[in-house]
């Protein structure tokens, strides 16, 4: 199914996971919003992970191929992360864990930050941290930000995966008591509930004719 059909999922209570979800199947097929450039860059502006107006200035210095490449790169970025999830969730990270991440510090190495004071609300200052934009592989920085504020900030016993049959998507549990089971009520725990009530009315009869 082509991306642009549907809107990119956000879901998971963490940017870093949101990204896993990137890719999944929502209906019967599956959908990867960034399969190529042009979809890296529309979930980058539904993620509210880039300015609109770096997004115009690096349109018109490369060309789609180019960003084309990028995508491929974060493709295969959210595969190795999606392995250090599945392997970790559960259980909480440590010092030790730095090794599996050393890719995603090579990547946060090259990122291009800088912080800068500002207007603030009120006519006030404040100090805020922007990024610079020099090329399509900056698309990645603010990703890589997600990921470490991701196993920096959040509690990886409470890292789930849906509970739907055919669901692939991730998210943490901020719930009080940590009762989440789905991706959401309104999809995989509504199909749940339906399948469970039909359950429920199933005569016995009909059972032994299986």
């Amino acid at each position: 199914m082509d991306y642009r059909q549907i809107p990119a999922m956000f879901v998971a209570d963490a940017p870093g996971l949101d990204f896993l979800n990137s890719v999944a199947t929502p209906g019967d097929e599956e959908v990867d919003w960034i399969s190529d450039g042009e979809g890296l860059l529309a979930w980058l502006e539904q993620a509210r992970m880039m300015p609109p107006e770096a997004q115009a200035a690096l349109r018109a210095q490369f060309a789609s191929h180019e960003f084309d490449v990028v995508a491929g790169q974060a493709r295969a970025l959210r595969e190795w992360f999606r392995r250090f999830v599945s392997e970790n969730k559960g259980r909480p990270l440590a010092a030790a864990d730095l090794v599996g991440l050393e890719p995603l510090n090579q990547l946060l190495g090259r990122d291009e930050r800088y912080g800068e004071v500002v207007p603030g609300v009120d006519a006030a200052l404040e100090f805020r941290e922007s990024r610079r934009w020099k090329s399509p592989e900056s698309l990645l920085m603010p990703i890589a930000q997600a990921l470490a504020q991701l196993v920096c900030n959040e509690d990886f016993t409470q890292v789930k995966a849906c509970e739907g049959p055919r669901c692939t998507l991730l998210f943490v549990d901020h719930t009080r008591g940590h009762a989440r089971r789905w991706c959401s009520m309104a999809v995989c725990g509504n199909r749940a509930k339906v399948a469970a009530h039909r359950k429920r009315l199933k005569k016995p009869d009909d059972e032994d004719g299986d």
